[in-house]
């Protein structure tokens, strides 16, 4: 499958089957993140694996994750990730979201479905997973098999805008002619 292929296979998984994930397609998924680029290589990823009962409700007192089998909780030490000197913006949250991204393909490659959830309470998480205090939590990943029929491939062409609407060369001359 070529990576384009791959990534229009993706698609947010909002019911799972209670099938546990093996756990040599965890090691996979967790090896993608432990290869993605960060900035200046500072690796300011933190990622617990939550695949008990017990720490899935303790996720779901936060943010929904549709009683997927797995979730990976993506946080960043923040003191460890590279700041930009010219106007000191840290870069975790950058950091986060590429390695998030990373797992989400990898499990999509390896027949599981994923849903990036952005949408929770991370004061919540703080405190049920006792996260030292410099750790942000950034997002979570549910993952599984999914429980629902895939998203068609081509849909992008129906609900993406087009590269000229989001793209510009050299220049935002193409905006002023519009």
């Amino acid at each position: 499958m070529s990576f384009l292929e791959l990534a229009k296979a993706r698609y947010s998984v909002r019911k799972f089957k209670p099938d546990a994930v093996e756990p040599e397609k965890l090691q996979t998924i967790l090896e993608a993140a432990r290869i993605a680029p960060t900035g200046a290589n500072r690796q300011p990823q933190r990622i617990i694996v939550v695949q008990q009962p017990e720490g899935l409700e303790k996720i779901a007192k936060a943010g929904k994750i549709y009683s997927a089998p797995l979730a990976l909780l993506v946080c960043a030490e923040r003191a460890e990730a590279w700041v930009r000197p010219h106007d000191d913006k840290n870069i975790y949250e950058t950091d986060a979201a590429i390695i998030t991204d990373h797992m989400m393909l990898m499990a999509t490659e390896l027949g599981l479905g994923t849903l990036w959830v952005a949408h929770f309470n991370p004061g919540v998480i703080r405190k049920e997973f006792d996260l030292p205090p410099t750790w942000k939590p950034v997002s979570i990943l549910a993952v599984g098999y999914p429980d629902c029929p895939p998203a068609p491939p081509d849909r992008h062409s129906k609900t993406r805008k087009t590269l000229t609407e989001t793209v510009f060369f050299e220049s935002l001359s193409q905006l002023q002619n519009r």
